[in-house]
Formats: C-alpha cells, structure tokens, sequence
C-alpha cells in the first residue's frame, strides 16, 4: 500500500512515516505540510498519486477539506482518510460529504494502521468518538428512550432486502462486497441503496450508516 500524508506540523508526519514504515503497513510516497502542496504533489505524475491519502482538516493556506474537494473533484476515486484533532460534528460532516473514506482522531494512531488497510478493502472508516459526535443529539424530556421506536420506524419502512442492505452499509462495506454477500449485482445493490436513501430523505450511504446504528444500538 502506497499513500501520502498531508499535516501542518512535519514531527507528526514524520513520526506516521516512521511508525507505518517500521511495521510494514504501508510505503509513504512524499509528505506535505499545507493542502496547496498536498494538491500539487498528489497530482504531480501518476506515480505520485498514493492508494491512501491521509489528511489533516486544518493547515494554513487550503486547509484539508478544500484540498480533499478539490483533488475528489479531478480523482473520484481518490481514497482520503482524515486525520485531525477535530472531532467537530461540522467537519465530520464535511469531510464524509465530500466523499471521504474515513475520519480519525489523532489520539488514537494506533488506529492509523487497519483503518489504512480497511479503506484499502473498500471500507468507510469512522472512528468510536467520530460515530459518537455523529449520532449524539440534545436530550428530549419528554422522550428520555426512543431507540426503539426509532429502530421500528426504520424496519417498517424498509423491507427485508433493503434492512440487509442497510445493515451491511453500516459495517462499512462497500457495493461490490455487498454485493457478494447477497449474491446480487453491483448494479443492483447501487440502485437498491439509492432507493433506500430516497424512502429514509438521505442524501449519502454515511447518513443510512448512522441512522442504522443510531437505532439499533
């Protein structure tokens, strides 16, 4: 595995060069400290162009969200991993809006190594305290336990296909690995999910993740 690693300071890059180097987890094709660079460089010859790249939100200069959106809008398939000490329910939203392949924090680089590879496997990664922010939501009195109805409302709007669908989605596989599961087409498990999104007023398979596990957990 090949990728790139994008932070404003260069003792952390450094130190994921090192870490990810020594345990053989992956070759770290160059480094950049601001999100211009990490742009220039990402397109600068297709060897230069990582399997992973894993970005910082905020740098000076493009920060790591308009970098992302920027290299996503020539590379779709460009798979980002944030890395960030952000764990701000806008950024989060952001990043996965843009089509990111996962959201860490920084205290948890021991993390780094498998969500690397689980993205490489076609995985959205999301970290514990990321899946947290996303799914926490000011307290109703009047409603002190509604996962239940919430998890009801789901299953009596989706049908068994769709809740297998959804399920899946939830634990970070991607279509073709969906697809495999259920033994459908890709093309099938596209449109079953867009369906989906359509009936739940989603926008995104991030959103259907965390409504999924926002009600049965």
């Amino acid at each position: 595995m090949r990728i790139a690693i994008v932070d404003d300071d260069p003792i952390v890059c450094q130190s994921l060069e090192t870490i990810l180097t020594a345990t053989g987890t992956a070759e770290v094709l160059w480094t950049a400290n601001d999100g211009d660079t990490a742009v220039r460089r990402y397109f600068e010859t297709p060897a230069s162009r990582p399997d992973v790249l894993l970005i910082d939100i905020q740098m000076p200069g493009t920060s790591g969200l308009d970098a992302a959106r920027d290299i996503l809008a020539t590379d779709p398939a460009a798979r980002i991993l944030f890395l960030t000490t952000f764990a701000d329910q806008s950024y989060i939203a952001q990043a996965m809006g843009l089509g990111a392949k996962g959201y860490l924090i920084k205290q948890d680089v021991a993390a780094v190594g498998p969500a690397l590879q689980a993205v490489m496997a076609g995985q959205v990664v999301l970290g514990a305290e990321v899946l947290g922010k996303l799914t926490e939501r000011t307290p109703d009195p009047a409603d002190s336990d509604d996962s239940g109805d919430t998890a009801d409302s789901i299953e009596g709007l989706l049908g068994e296909r769709e809740r297998e669908i959804t399920a899946l989605v939830a634990e970070g596989l991607d279509n073709r690995d969906i697809a495999a599961r259920l033994f459908l087409s890709e093309g099938t498990v596209r449109n079953r999910i867009s369906a989906i999104l359509d009936k739940l007023g989603l926008t995104n398979r991030t959103q259907l993740a965390i409504l999924w596990l926002n009600a049965h957990r």
